[in-house]
């Protein structure tokens, strides 16, 4: 009997601390904003930079980028994973890769949970080295 009030009481613990820890994730979250917004997206690579700017009312940069036929990939558990920009695919055997960056600095996000606000700005470089 003491077994199963132990058993009950750890559980009963486990849902608390599972619930404070998603309270405390749609607290914290990236927040999005709807409506009309307009965003610029430069795209460099070691020749060359092209800028493109979007209007949309889309509420992450994925769905703009896929959208506006600006980027190519695929899905992964993460979300998009960005294999071709703007016509450049990024070569796995050189070690070349994406770089998403949102006013100079490396977001610790990716693409598809990357939230939007009117007037961001977003830079795509082909970065060479894992």
């Amino acid at each position: 009997m003491k077994n199963n009030k132990k058993l009950f009481a750890a559980l009963g613990a486990l849902v608390v601390v599972i619930a404070v820890l998603a309270t405390v994730y749609f607290c914290n979250k990236p927040k999005t904003t709807e409506g009309s917004k307009t965003i610029t997206v430069e795209v460099v690579t070691p020749d060359d930079t092209a800028s493109f700017t979007y209007k949309t009312d889309a509420e992450y940069l994925a769905d703009v980028l896929v959208d506006e036929k600006l980027v190519e990939g695929s899905d992964s558990e993460y979300g998009l994973f960005i294999t071709t920009v703007n016509g450049i695919t990024a070569d796995d055997s050189k070690q070349e890769w994406w770089c998403i960056t949102k006013d100079g600095q490396m977001l610790e996000t990716g693409a598809s949970q990357t939230p939007i606000a009117d007037n961001d700005k977003f830079e795509l470089t082909l970065t060479t080295g894992y």
